[in-house]
This record gives structure tokens, C-alpha cells and sequence, in this order.
């Protein structure tokens, strides 16, 4: 029996302490605010620090024309997925409509939040980027 009470004591302790911690506030968090609709939009499709993707938009957008047509619509669909990425970078919100509307057809079971109003995401995220990555 000290076995079992030394795993329940253990037990008890460890939720005691996940309580004592504060859920911290990204920086993305703090700018989009009480927008969970947006925050959920760009937390899942922008990038940090899109300087350090080595390829343009433009080669992305064509190695994904190029993996779709080949059917290969996973690979297809991680390159629009970067596409888009770079494009919410770029301030471009009619590309990232088409690039993530690309994904959103060859994932089927995936739906992409920034769709429903890329403005206002691409906005924030220029809002982002201009405070973080200059």
C-alpha cells in the first residue's frame, strides 16, 4: 500500500502546482484582444519570422500549381500553406485569399479561419510584423 500512496500524494501535488501557474499573453494575444476569431486565424497560418523563409511567394504559389497538377495535393497543400503565409507577410490579402482558398480545397476536412475576413487578419498581422520584424 505505500506504493499506491506515494503515486496518489503525487498525483495531488501535481495539480496543486498546474493551478499556480497564469496562462502568459503572447504578443500576438495582446494584439488581437477579445478577437478570438482573428487571433485563431493567424496563430494557425502566419509566420513569426518570414525573413528567414528562403523561397519567394512566387516559387511557392508555382511549386504548388505544379505539385497539384502532378495530384500530389498534400505536398501541394503544404505550399500554399507557405504561399499564404508569405503573402499575409506581404500585406497581399487578395493572395492569401486565393492560397488558403487552394488549401481549403485540397483538404477537405480542413477549413482555414482567415477566410472569413482576411482584412482584418492581414491587418493585424502587418500590425505584427511592424512592431516585431523590421
Amino acid at each position: 500500500m505505500g506504493l499506491l500512496d506515494r503515486i496518489k500524494r503525487k498525483k495531488k501535488e501535481g495539480k496543486e502546482t498546474d493551478t499556480q501557474f497564469e496562462k502568459i499573453k503572447t504578443e500576438l494575444d495582446q494584439l488581437c484582444g477579445d478577437d478570438k476569431e482573428t487571433y485563431e486565424a493567424l496563430f494557425h497560418t502566419m509566420f513569426l519570422d518570414p525573413r528567414k523563409i528562403a523561397i519567394s511567394m512566387r516559387d511557392a504559389a508555382e511549386n504548388a500549381k505544379k505539385f497539384e497538377k502532378d495530384k500530389d495535393s498534400l505536398r501541394a497543400r503544404a505550399w500554399y500553406e507557405i504561399a499564404g503565409g508569405l503573402a499575409i507577410y506581404d500585406g497581399n490579402t487578395k493572395k492569401v485569399v486565393e492560397f488558403f482558398g487552394e488549401c481549403e480545397k485540397l483538404s477537405l476536412d480542413r477549413k482555414y479561419s482567415i477566410l472569413k475576413n482576411p482584412e482584418k487578419a492581414v491587418a493585424k498581422a502587418q500590425e505584427f510584423y511592424k512592431k516585431h520584424v523590421t
